[in-house]
């Protein structure tokens, strides 16, 4: 006897007979109610853009973080899910630490992002001296802009536990339209200063509010030597009197 769509819907690791995880196509569609995000990757660096809804004059803005520092060399910018993107990238913080602790150098982004998407797919029923899961999919996609010997990269990691590098990614409401608008725009050889830009103006684009350094948010990781000699980044999110000069550049 089959059962209903509902009854699908409610066993979070049941695959339905059409083959789909009804809760894991959930998960994607909060991501598209999530804080406008974009990423994008240049020779230079990369830039990582997120939208602030401040719904109250009374809301410290500086208080909304969106963007996280991971490691020296890396972070992530998120949509969806505050509190799960916290999980997430904690489990990456500790990832990277323990790394640097047990090889002595600076761990890979890819792996990082790795990491992230092995934790996403730990969800269901556990049972008893099994690690601790959660009782369904994260709510929550998460950017991660970093830099290592392969140069500046960006990975889109998503609840199903896939990721994929881009160039430029678009993630959050509005998503479509700014990912068309940098389709459109994006070129491989833009420079950082363009692609700060290029981000601010995508943004723009999507959101309802009137873009100022108070409703979002950009980080950027440019190129530096570590101490062992390798190629590596610099995490660093951007003050408010920045943002104010380059929206004041647009």
């Amino acid at each position: 006897m089959f059962l209903t769509r509902s009854e699908y819907d409610r066993g979070v690791n049941t695959f339905s007979p059409e083959g789909r995880l009804f809760q894991v196509e959930y998960a994607l569609e909060a991501i598209k109610l999530g804080s406008a995000t974009v990423g994008i990757a240049t020779k230079e660096g990369v830039v990582l853009g997120v939208e602030k809804r401040v719904q109250s004059k009374l809301l410290e803005s500086s208080s909304i973080e969106k963007i996280m520092e991971v490691d020296q060399h890396l972070g992530a910018a998120m949509s969806g899910l505050t509190a799960d993107a916290r999980t997430m990238i904690e489990h990456a913080r500790v990832t990277s630490q323990g790394h640097a602790f047990n090889f002595d150098e600076e761990i890979k982004v890819e792996s990082v992002t790795q990491a992230v998407c092995d934790l996403a797919l730990r969800f269901g029923e556990s049972t008893a001296g099994d690690e601790a899961m959660m009782s369904r999919p994260f709510g929550v996609a998460l950017l991660i802009a970093g830099i290592d010997e392969k140069g500046p990269q960006l990975f889109h990691a998503d609840p199903s536990g896939t990721f994929v590098r881009y160039d430029a990614k678009a993630i959050g409401s509005g998503s479509e339209g700014a990912q068309s608008e940098l389709q459109d725009k994006y070129r491989k050889d833009m420079t950082l200063k363009e692609a700060e830009i290029l981000c601010l103006r995508v943004l723009k684009q999507v959101m309802e509010e009137k873009l100022d350094q108070n409703n979002v948010q950009l980080a950027t990781v440019t190129p530096r030597t570590a101490k062992d000699g390798r190629q590596s980044g610099q995490f660093a999110i951007m003050k408010e009197d920045q943002l104010q000069a380059l929206i004041a550049e647009m």
